[in-house]
């Protein structure tokens, strides 16, 4: 009896440490990174591979298809009993019926990224260092998940988190779908960093401090011009550096043969293979547009947007101009998603409660941190123009720009992301017509700096005077 008292009290130990120990952890990635400290200190676990396959088993990622690339998770990996539960909850991914989205985690860029794809990725680029390929990348980060969302349903949506600085509870801003932006973060975090990582000649850094070069670099005051090239603020430019459309394609495809050949002796017949290459070919459409040609965009939510006050007026799409501006205040560039999003507040709160608007009134904002700000958005008129309000988009870059530039990043933002994002999505008129702030209304706006440099963009029209 005193034996079984002494078990049943070493299982409640146990039960309480592990729920303090997730207790103690919010759903963001510095403190998911500290949890992986924890497995590398205590377990003197400093090899990446072991580190990422205890992961994987306090996860439950060992199914079948996992382990065609990765091995068996059970295999030689150590338990991490007293952080099970956390790493079973943050890595795990699900949609519930509400449409809170789990296994997911906040960045301090101020995205959100799905653990799942994105450590499995790793783990892949590891395994394959000395095989000159990264075997199984695409079909473990992004390409199964491509081929189960039923392609072409259009992939997202983004979500928002409960907090910014403490983060528990993440929200979809839409219907649930298959795909969510998040899974998508990470399945392209995974195949850059798994890509990274497999060329690496030398002992690979431990996984803790991998994950905090790419997800915490910070910037200096010139934004990402003189950041690392492997940052989790240039995703996108570093994905669309290794994956064309035509190499997603065939990856979907081969994901869907090793699964009809993981649950039966079944081939799939060449018949078959065209024509579902044909169908991903064309509803991978989506995807390519909105996560590859568009920019980053970081959605009204997460910068902390108060409501629109009354009623928004829709625009008539698409419109056939885009208004360029810059803030004057506040007059510095950010380079961080805290002051990007303390600036977005700060305009708004002027627009609102001095100018009396009903939001802030641009269009979008461009910050020197990798991203834009959604301001009033695609579909809302804005109050950034006076009188040309219906006819076009405006953006802001943020800061003073009479004598100096923005950064060269997020100038390429607006000009080749931004730009052929709004026309390739029936937003603005192929033609559309670029101008300053200036041209169209009396004001130094988007100062002579900057004006001087959007005279030789693509697009940029004079105002015709009248005779």
């Amino acid at each position: 009896m005193e034996n079984g008292c002494w078990k049943l009290t070493l299982t409640l130990v146990v039960l309480l440490i592990s729920t303090y120990a997730e207790a103690s952890f919010s759903r963001h990635m510095d403190d998911f990174i500290k949890a992986v400290k924890r497995v590398e200190v205590r377990h003197a676990v400093s090899e990446p591979v072991a580190v990422l396959r205890s992961l994987r088993r306090a996860a439950g990622l060992n199914d079948a298809f996992i382990q065609h690339f990765l091995g068996n998770a059970d295999a030689g990996s150590k338990t991490v009993a007293r952080l099970s539960a956390y790493f079973k909850k943050a890595v795990n991914h699900r949609v519930t019926e509400d449409a809170k989205e789990e296994g997911v985690v906040l960045t301090p860029d101020g995205t959100t990224v799905a653990l799942t794809p994105l450590l499995l990725g790793i783990e892949a680029g590891l395994l394959s260092r000395s095989a000159g390929r990264v075997r199984g990348l695409y079909q473990l980060t992004l390409t199964k998940d491509l081929h189960s969302s039923r392609l072409p349903q259009r992939p997202g949506p983004d979500g928002c988190w409960d907090s910014v600085t403490s983060p528990r509870v993440f929200t979809l801003l839409d219907s649930p779908s298959a795909l969510t932006t998040a899974q998508i973060n990470g399945g392209m975090d995974g195949v850059v960093l798994g890509m990274e990582v497999s060329k690496q000649s030398k002992h690979p850094l431990k996984l803790s401090s991998l994950l905090t070069e790419y997800y915490s670099q910070q910037l200096d005051s010139r934004g990402l011009d003189a950041a690392p090239r492997l940052i989790s603020r240039r995703r996108r430019e570093n994905f669309r550096g290794l994956v064309a459309p035509p190499l997603l394609v065939r990856q979907v495809v081969k994901t869907a043969e090793l699964q009809r050949r993981l649950k039966g002796p079944s081939e799939m017949e060449a018949k078959e293979k065209r024509r579902l290459a044909a169908a991903v070919k064309e509803g991978i459409k989506d995807f390519v547009h909105v996560f590859m040609d568009c920019p980053p965009i970081i959605p009204r939510c997460m910068w902390g947007a108060e409501p629109y006050r009354g009623t928004p007026t829709n625009l008539s799409l698409p419109l056939s101009f885009m208004f360029v501006h810059h803030t004057h205040t506040p007059s510095k560039p950010c380079v961080t998603f805290q002051q990007c999003s303390a600036d977005m507040r700060s305009m708004q709160r002027f627009h609102q409660e001095d100018r009396g608007w009903d939001d802030i009134g641009y269009s979008f904002v461009a910050g020197s941190d990798g991203y834009i700000y959604e301001g009033r958005g695609w579909l809302w008129q804005g109050a950034h123009t006076l009188g040309h309000n219906t006819i076009g988009y405006g953006v802001s870059f943020i800061g003073d720009y009479a004598a100096s530039l923005p950064s060269q990043h997020a100038m390429g933002l607006v000009r080749d992301r931004l730009a052929s994002c709004a026309v390739d999505g029936g937003r603005l008129n192929a033609n559309f017509t670029l101008q300053g702030h200036r041209q169209v209304v009396n004001t130094s706006c988007p100062g002579d700096a900057l004006f001087n440099e959007i005279r030789g963009w693509e697009h940029f029209g004079e105002v015709k005077k009248s005779a």
